[in-house]
């Protein structure tokens, strides 16, 4: 039946045609399924630090792309398609969020003519989304998000020519999209080091199966939006009587000798929902939400020995509600007394923590966006503070790896002229600000400053947000930390051992200057007695203390 004139999609019928109000509740259905499942993806962080922000920077960039259209009666499928990728563009957050958004765009892009699309419309606008995610990263890595896209879409070519039931290719992108999300560990090496999935490629397979509950009418929008405002996220897994389905959240490891991962993840997935089913023939990692937690720890008891074990009862956690968290979005402060001129070279830089804030703009940032881990800035944020500086020959500096793509994608929405000097951390970011020259041409400013970000070791400490072992280091829960350029260096109990192999690491032998900038959670005493530590092991090391204020990590340090 053709369903144009008709904005509900009845599971009973078949769905031939797809129309602008169609569109935008399949979004809404799939922003609200994200929701759900928002704390799973975040948990799926590969590195025991804490930036697990993947879900909630996807959940945020799909709730800028549906405001857009919340309230909208277009009917214009390519009109409407447009605006959500405008909305997950401006509001994109984090590596993960800025590719959803090139997905969205590329589905937009082979849209943005039909009045109405079908089957094979959408199979080929699934190769467009495929394409320009691809296209969006400057080096593309399997095993990821963009491998998940790319493999849908060739399922959705291949359904397309089999039926025009835009619900049966749903189905097959659905199913398609969980085999590569559970291929990821096989393509990404320190996936399978970490013993998890693809974060970003989770929630894109949750997107398309909270498109897929709506389709089957296992959703109804109006009770499911009241009862998310409400309650925890999870409870939306339940009926209107607000019990959820499935209360819970059990997890443990599986080892044993010849296990047959996917037919685990099948067996599995029958006993509940918000299924992830990884590992090999040796070790399997298992997560679903259940009605009864005995039913898959036995069934994992019965294929060898299981190990950590986590039960927890998801009913009865009402303390987060993921709707308030996300309306604490990252809010841009006012800028500082502007001293630019007009055809000078200014900075924008993001920091996270006023200490850190100050430095930069003691150094000459004309605008600081507040951000940093977990608390990423969006698109929309770094580009009006790009539009705020009265010049038009521009810098922006990330200061951190899952800010960088937001920081290019604003830097091509501006008509000015802006360069991304792809800056990791705030040291490197601080070492980049010493070499800029407000008179001189742009581009060279511009390699001055990443030629001297490359100049300088930084060191992270912060707490475990979990168990693993990776490159070599076994970390337990809640010890504390180190890493070296990015890498996990050393996890042990006692903070100042920690300190002094990070140091160790970033070769302080061989540089004169270290900087230490302590976070909120540490005093200045603390942190000059840590200092006085480092100067008694390096005595011809220069330390220097700085406020950063930094959250969750209690030192990261520059040396050059």
């Amino acid at each position: 039946m053709n369903l144009v004139t008709d904005n509900h999609i009845t599971p009973a019928q078949k769905w031939l045609f797809c129309n602008g109000q169609q569109l935008r509740k399949l979004f809404h259905a799939a922003m609200i399924w994200l929701e759900v499942n928002c704390q799973t993806v975040n948990e799926l962080n590969v590195f025991p630090v804490p930036d697990g922000d993947t879900g909630t920077n996807m959940l945020l960039t799909m709730r800028s792309a549906y405001k857009r259209v919340q309230d909208s009666q277009e009917q214009h499928v390519g009109k409407m398609a447009k605006e959500l990728a405008h909305g997950a563009l401006m509001g994109a957050r984090g590596n993960s969020g800025v590719i959803l958004s090139q997905i969205l765009r590329g589905l937009a892009r082979h849209l943005r003519e039909k009045e109405i699309f079908n089957a094979t419309d959408l199979a080929q606008a699934f190769q467009e989304a495929s394409h320009t995610a691809y296209n969006g990263v400057m080096r593309p890595v399997e095993g990821t998000i963009l491998t998940v896209i790319r493999e849908s879409a060739q399922e959705a070519a291949d359904a397309a020519k089999k039926s025009q039931d835009l619900r049966f290719l749903l189905e097959r992108v659905l199913e398609r999209s969980q085999q590569s999300l559970e291929r990821t560990p096989q393509l990404l090496p320190i996936l399978k080091q970490a013993g998890v999935v693809d974060s970003g490629g989770q929630g894109l397979v949750f997107i398309f199966e909270g498109m897929l509950r709506y389709v089957n009418g296992k959703m109804d929008l109006q009770a499911a939006t009241a009862q998310l405002a409400k309650t925890p996220a999870q409870a939306l897994a339940a009926p209107e009587n607000g019990q959820i389905e499935n209360p819970y959240d059990v997890q443990f490891i599986v080892m044993g000798r010849n296990l047959n991962v996917l037919e685990i993840r099948q067996k599995i997935d029958a006993m509940g929902d918000s299924t992830v089913v990884v590992g090999d023939e040796t070790t399997v990692k298992v997560h679903i939400h259940v009605k009864d937690p005995g039913v898959p720890l036995s069934y994992g008891a019965s294929l060898g020995w299981i190990t950590d074990v986590v039960v927890e009862n998801m009913q009865m956690q009402m303390e987060e509600i993921i709707q308030g968290a996300g309306s604490t979005a990252v809010a841009t402060p006012p800028p500082p007394e502007v001293t630019v001129q007009p055809g000078q070279v200014a900075v924008v830089a993001v920091a996270a923590g006023d200490g850190l804030a100050d430095i930069f703009r003691s150094l000459g940032a004309a605008f600081i966006v507040s951000g940093g881990q977990t608390n990423n800035p969006s698109t929309e944020e770094i580009f009006q503070a790009l539009q705020e500086v009265p010049t038009d020959k521009l810098i922006i500096l990330p200061n951190n790896k899952n800010i960088i793509l937001a920081a290019e994608a604003a830097r091509d929405l501006s008509p000015k002229h802006v360069v991304v000097v792809p800056t990791r951390t705030a040291p490197q970011g601080i070492s980049a600000m010493l070499a800029l020259n407000p008179d001189g041409e742009l581009e060279a400013v511009a390699a001055a400053m990443r030629a001297a970000a490359q100049q300088v070791a930084t060191g992270e400490v912060t707490t475990a947000t979990r168990s693993v072992t990776l490159d070599g280091v076994e970390v337990k829960e809640g010890e504390i930390i180190g890493m070296v350029n990015g890498r996990l260096h050393t996890s042990g109990p006692d903070m100042t051992e920690v300190l002094t192999a990070v140091l160790h690491g970033m070769g302080l032998e061989e540089r004169e200057i270290l900087s230490l900038y302590y976070g909120q959670d540490m005093t200045q005493a603390q942190a000059e007695e840590m200092a006085a530590h480092i100067e008694a092991m390096y005595p011809d090391i220069e330390v220097e203390v700085l406020p950063g204020g930094q959250p969750f990590y209690y030192f990261i340090l520059g040396a050059e």
